[in-house]
């Protein structure tokens, strides 16, 4: 039993949603949950006539019972599981032929959905007056179910087990039956191979914010692809998922398709088969203004799938790449912070008793480093060493204080004498 197929089988009503036929058919919650006794079996017949089935031949028809053995009458709401073993192709619903009428039950409609990537034949009452059908109290319904291969059954699978369940969980524990239907021809074994190769470089470029690479398509057998390769790139990010630039080759110049967590590539068109020969598609990974700017390991992944109808990937692969940002200037060297030394400037006093004016002395200026990246700009001041504009001024200022004091002092003496 496949995986999808275990899966299948513990569906419940609280879960499952068939789409059928563009629409969506929900199930029964309410029915299933409270009044269903989850007792019903079913019994499926021996196929008539007998033998394997043929791609675009013959059918075969069996008959399907549901028995309720309780004294309560239950829902049933049909859901027919068809489980290819060892096959990982998907099945569209042209190539399987299925069709149900009633025997012992209401009239019928029958139609084929797709969940899950998984073939499934529906049916439930003509007049639409509800999704599903009710079993009466030790009671049974019998529906009259054919099978049959399209042309365009795969060729690499073969045969394939039916299974009757139901998709609102009305069938007892080992309640369910299925049936094996053989297939003929032998199957022909092919195979969709793909693989990232020559990851490298970008075109033009050796920055390390860039990788390109190839996907190559290779069948590996004699059959043709009868709808067109569809072929989705999902990139991951560890534990996100991330947007990165992503750029495609098409008609030979590279198109641009953003920043992207995931994308499709151009569709191949039908017919592709060993014949074609190797198909190649060339797409570049690079990092964007969203991108993480830092190092970062890129899981690049590939799907296949049919680009119409059911487009449950079949084939793919992928790679990791490694991506960093580009370094656009080499680092630079800090700048010395210790100041060199300074010469103090000479005094020279002025000459007394004359009215010659002493010449200005201006202080040399110390020498700085040159400004680097991390240097604040200078601010139009000038560093000195020695006398400054300050000291001028605390000289000027006690100049002044010394002759206010003399004042004070006059103004004390001459009260003095006034009162004396």
């Amino acid at each position: 039993m496949s995986a999808r197929t275990a899966a299948l089988r513990t569906a419940s009503a609280s879960v499952v949603v068939a789409a059928v036929a563009g629409t969506v058919l929900m199930p029964m919650t309410a029915s299933a949950e409270e009044g269903n006794p989850r007792a019903l079996k079913t019994t499926m017949s021996a196929p008539v006539p007998s033998g394997p089935l043929t791609r675009g031949g013959a059918t075969e028809s069996f008959e399907l019972t549901v028995t309720n053995p309780t004294d309560k009458v239950s829902s049933y709401h049909p859901w027919m599981l068809l489980d290819t073993p060892g096959s990982t192709m998907t099945l569209q619903q042209s190539d399987v032929v299925f069709k149900v009428e009633a025997v012992d039950a209401p009239a019928t409609e029958s139609e084929i959905g797709q969940q899950d990537g998984g073939w499934q034949g529906l049916f439930r009452p003509a007049d639409k007056s509800k999704d599903g059908f009710e079993i009466p109290a030790g009671g049974k319904l019998t529906w009259k179910v054919t099978m049959g291969l399209g042309k365009s059954y795969p060729t690499n699978t073969g045969d394939f087990t039916l299974r009757a369940a139901s998709y609102a969980g009305e069938i007892a524990e080992g309640g369910e039956s299925s049936l094996t239907f053989k297939t003929s021809p032998a199957v022909n074994p092919w195979k969709l191979e793909t693989s990232f190769t020559n990851v490298g470089d970008c075109e033009g470029s050796k920055a390390p914010d860039c990788r390109e690479m190839e996907l190559h398509y290779r069948l590996n057998g004699t059959n043709t692809f009868d709808y067109g390769l569809a072929t989705s790139v999902e990139l991951n990010f560890p534990n996100a998922v991330t947007p990165y630039r992503a750029r495609v080759k098409v008609d030979g110049a590279w198109k641009d398709l953003g920043e992207v967590s995931n994308f499709r590539l151009p569709v191949i068109p039908k017919g592709f088969g060993n014949a074609s020969g190797e198909h190649v598609v060339r797409l570049q990974i690079a990092i964007g203004s969203t991108s993480p700017q830092k190092a970062a390991k890129v899981g690049v992944h590939a799907s296949v799938g049919y680009a119409e109808g059911n487009g449950r990937p079949f084939a793919g692969t992928e790679v990791t790449v490694g991506l960093a940002p580009k370094t656009t200037t080499p680092p630079t060297t800090p700048a010395p912070t210790s100041p060199a030394p300074t010469t103090p400037a000479p005094t020279t006093p002025a000459p007394t008793g004359s009215t010659t004016t002493a010449p200005v002395t201006t202080a040399p200026v110390a020498t700085t480093s040159p400004a680097t990246g991390n240097t604040p700009a200078p601010t139009g001041s000038l560093a000195r060493t020695g006398s400054d504009s300050n000291t001028a001024l605390y000289s000027g200022l006690a100049a002044v204080l010394i002759g206010l004091g003399g004042v004070v002092a006059w103004f004390a003496r001459r009260r003095r004498t006034v009162r004396g």
